[in-house]
Order: structure tokens, then sequence, then C-alpha cells
């Protein structure tokens, strides 16, 4: 589908690639590894540009994730399950991600997001909410990334129904 990138020999245009890529949008360390690589064959020059930009600090996972973290919660209004895996795609560690995720969830309110999510939602709904509706809007919530018994108690709240999943257990 993509051609190969063009191979380049020589440490400056490895390092140019690199800030050309980093322009146009952050990078996690992984990630630019993994971009450069294609350009060249050769380790050592790899090794020595990825040292030079983390020198640099132009690359650094930690500030990384907290900055997806951070867009990923306030625009795109997703929750700390789905932010995890992105960044565990793009090769962040583990102590990055929770780092990040303790800091966003600081800023944020989880509820107040699914209630938003929720409210649009219904909006766009015609006619009455029926067990098959609320179950759409709990699936959608959950593949976005929020706590199940943070969708249910939402729901529940939002819709004044019993949500599945949330029936008490009958008294002995």
């Amino acid at each position: 589908m993509f051609r190969k990138p063009r191979q380049v020999s020589t440490e400056t245009e490895l390092y140019e690639a690199a800030v050309r890529a980093l322009m146009r949008r952050a990078y996690s360390v992984h990630e630019m590894k993994q971009l450069l690589g294609r350009r060249t064959e050769d380790d050592k020059l790899l090794r020595t540009v990825m040292d030079r930009l983390k020198h640099a600090k132009m690359i650094d996972d930690g500030r990384f994730a907290k900055q997806f973290a951070r867009q990923r919660t306030e625009i795109r209004r997703q929750g700390k399950f789905r932010i995890a895996r992105d960044l565990r795609a793009r090769g962040v560690p583990d102590r990055h991600i929770e780092a990040a995720l303790v800091e966003t969830s600081k800023e944020t309110d989880e509820s107040a997001i699914v209630r938003q999510r929720l409210e649009r939602k219904l909006r766009s709904f015609r006619g009455e909410i029926n067990e098959n509706k609320i179950a759409s809007m709990y699936r959608s919530l959950l593949r976005a990334g929020f706590s199940a018994d943070v969708v249910r108690r939402e729901l529940k709240a939002v819709t004044r129904e019993e949500v599945p999943g949330t029936e008490s257990a009958p008294d002995d």
C-alpha cells in the first residue's frame, strides 16, 4: 500500500527525519524507534539518534503519556481503561501510564464525563428508551473505557430504570 520510506545513511539525515516527524505529532519512544527503523538498517545509527532525541528531551514517554491522557480525556471524552489500552499499544511502559492516569483523574470527574456522553446520546434517540437502547449506551460507554460501576450508576440515574447487571440479590 505505502512505499518504503527513503533509506538514509547518515546521522544528520535520520535526525532530521525524526524532527520532521515530531513536528507533525508527538511520538512515544517505541513509535519513534519503529519509524526510524524503517528509514535505516544500521542499529548503531538508530541508537545514536534515539539517544540524541532523548538527551534533547524531544521524546519522553512520561510526558507523552500525560499529554495523551489529558487530550483523550478532555477532547475525546474517553475513560481510563481505553486510554491505558491505547498507550500500551503505542509501547509506553506501565509506570508512565499509571502516573498519567493518576494525574488526569485528579483533574477530571469520570462520572461527569459519562453523564455528558449519556445526555448527548439520549438527545439523538427518538421515541421511547427501551432495553435495547440502554444496552447499546452501556456497551458504547464500556468501549469508551469507563468502568462498569460508573456507567451503571449514571445510566440508572439518567434513565430512572434498572440497568442490566445492577439487580440486587434476593433477600433470604
